[in-house]
């Protein structure tokens, strides 16, 4: 056998870089590093002798880097992904909030954060995090949870194990999630002689299980013998590249579409079986349909509580649940008839199953009731009145393109967009709503635009999201990539200030203004965004945020276009009750109140 002397770090970084996919490409795209005592010397000795076989990048925050990473994923479907390393300490810590967003989406994310001394010479080394009962644990084991693999490297020689194991979950349809591979700094730096084998190219081809034919035909009966059925398009479908066979289905057998905020732009918005998003954050025309179905067949979706109305959606008393998904455990949920499969292959076998079967059209009058009801929400204001994020949204609509990709994760907008926004192709919108982590959005639109550099970036961003996580916004212009900010201005946390009155409760702590402040807030946010290098305007009105866009399409880098929005309305047409526990006591009459509507609501899903 012939052998190479590496150390542990650069035969890391040499089996990354021969990683491929199907396409041709490595499949790792690059890797994310903030360098610090536990990763400079031995993993970033390595990145740089193979600078050129995978490029490394550097961030502001390891959290945010991560969150590129995560976005770039998503938007390339799952077949490619990027790394991310970290010191030993803060470092490494500020990754869990990510890899608990990459495990939720059932995305893949290698994470890579340096580790105490494997020989415990220096112990206890700076930043080492001391578990007084158990000498094993150090700061990594709170990716423990969150991961969907985790190895602490603390010889050379199991790099031979764990990095296979690692590309597996990463390329699982059914497993995929993050995995850390916590690197102990000593072990980095140490020399072993690997197979030169272990370094050859592979490909790592996507896995379509098939279903059991048991579960296919039962499956199969359960349709034909409904009167109402009803799809949620989860973002399985987008994952599984089944937008077409979705669309080759519901067409050939007429059953309705409803799609979440993973699943959104599974069909175009103008497509007659597309009844439009679901649930808390849907319209009325899925919305009726959803609590009228008798079956209810989920298609790469895990059935979030936004999705489902907290499981007081779905009202039809002889309603059945099915769902079709490659992880086994969402395909179980909520004692769904499960077809545990790719979500392609499974709508194709199906509808062989299914052969002729069409069920009734969907009435094109649920549709047109519900463009009805919101179009006039988005259209160009009259007056001087404050913009509602309704007529922000509208104006970003008309500067659209077939190209855009519109993205959000945090606050006010991922419920608007959810509603208002009119996806003309799959893939063109980009939501983070798994996990709802504020500050996804700056560096998630780098990472969409490196995962599709010729699209249309625009990110949707609150005040609130953006003063958590705005640093990557210097990375954007560093790195010279074109996206556009719409900054919503509205002097707070808008959402949950809504949702804290809609409950009952005071406005407190959440509004700027309603806060134990000394001095009024007067942040400029354009001049902090250009302070970072970007090109960035104030618009003091709708006509002004369109002129702003339109001059955003001409820019070589990052373009900002900060304006101040009214955080009180919220879109009416559509939506659906949410489960968020009112208090039983209170001194208050509107608590009181709140609290009797919600003990209605709760009876309603007990079947009272």
């Amino acid at each position: 056998m012939t052998t190479i002397r590496l150390t542990a770090a650069q035969a890391m970084v040499k089996y990354l870089s021969a990683q491929m996919t199907e396409a041709g490409e490595p499949f790792l795209a690059g890797v994310w590093a903030i360098f610090g005592h536990g990763n400079v010397a031995g993993i970033g000795e390595a990145l740089h002798a193979e600078r050129e076989a995978i490029r490394t990048y550097r961030g502001h925050n390891e959290q945010t880097m991560c969150h590129a990473a995560i976005a770039f994923a998503k938007q390339s479907g799952r077949r490619r992904a990027m790394a991310v390393t970290s010191s030993i300490g803060p470092g490494a810590t500020n990754m869990v909030t990510a890899a608990a967003l990459a495990h939720v989406n059932r995305l893949p994310l290698l994470l890579i954060p340096g580790d105490v001394f494997s020989g415990r010479g220096p112990d206890p080394v700076l930043q080492q995090v001391e578990d007084f009962s158990d000498g094993t644990v150090s700061a990594n084991d709170c990716f423990r949870p969150v991961t969907r693999y985790f190895d602490r490297i603390t010889r050379p020689e199991q790099l031979l194990t764990a990095l296979p194991r690692t590309f597996r979950v990463m390329t699982d349809p059914a497993d995929c999630g993050p995995v850390c591979l916590a690197f102990c700094q000593d072990v980095q730096a140490e020399a072993y002689d690997f197979p030169e084998s272990f370094f050859e190219p592979r490909v790592w081809r996507l896995r379509r299980p098939h279903p059991d034919p048991a579960e296919l035909a039962a499956v199969a009966a359960l349709i034909e013998a409904a009167k109402k059925p009803v799809i949620v398009a989860g973002g399985g479908v987008h994952y599984s590249g089944a937008t077409e066979a979705l669309k080759a289905f519901v067409e050939k057998h007429r059953i309705p579409v409803v799609e979440s905020q993973a699943g959104k732009s599974a069909l175009a918005f103008d497509a007659a079986m597309n009844l439009g998003p679901v649930g808390v954050t849907g319209s009325s025309s899925a919305n009726v349909a959803s609590a009228e179905a008798d079956l209810v067949l989920g298609v790469g979706t895990r059935f979030q509580d936004f999705t489902t109305g907290s499981w007081n959606l779905f009202r039809n008393p002889d309603r059945k649940l099915v769902s079709l998904n490659v992880a086994a455990y969402d395909a179980m949920k909520h004692g769904a008839a499960p077809l545990c499969c790719d979500a392609r292959v499974g709508l194709e076998l199906l509808s062989e199953a299914l052969g002729d079967k069409r069920f009734d059209a969907p009435d094109p009058a649920l549709k047109q009731s519900w463009f009805a009801a919101v179009d006039p929400l988005t259209a160009r204001p009259e007056g001087n009145a404050l913009p509602t994020d309704q007529q922000v949204i509208g104006a970003v609509q008309r500067a659209s393109g077939p190209d855009t990709v519109v993205m959000c994760a945090a606050g006010t907008m991922p419920g608007e967009l959810h509603k208002l926004w009119k996806a003309p192709r799959p893939g063109a919108y980009h939501m983070e709503y798994g996990y709802s982590c504020m500050g996804y959005e700056i560096a998630g639109a780098i990472g969409i635009k490196m995962a599709e550099p010729d699209r249309d970036v625009v990110c949707m961003v609150g005040d609130g999201s953006y003063m958590m996580a705005n640093s990557e916004l210097a990375t954007a212009v560093m790195l010279g990539l074109k996206i556009t900010v719409v900054l919503t201005d509205n002097r707070g946390y808008g959402c949950i200030n809504r949702l804290q009155t809609a409950c009952g409760g005071a406005e407190f702590n959440n509004l700027l203004d309603h806060a134990f402040h000394v001095n009024p807030s007067t942040i400029d946010f354009a001049a902090h965004a250009a302070s970072m290098g970007a090109q960035a305007v104030h618009a003091a009105s709708i006509a002004e945020l369109e002129t702003a866009l339109d001059r955003a399409k001409a820019a070589a880098g990052p373009f900002v276009v900060v304006i101040d929005t009214d955080p009180y309305p919220s879109s009416q047409p559509g939506g659906h009750w949410w489960d968020v526990a009112v208090p039983e006591v209170s001194s208050r009459d509107e608590v009181i109140e709140a609290r009797a509507a919600y003990e209605a609501q709760l009876k309603l899903r007990a079947g009272g």
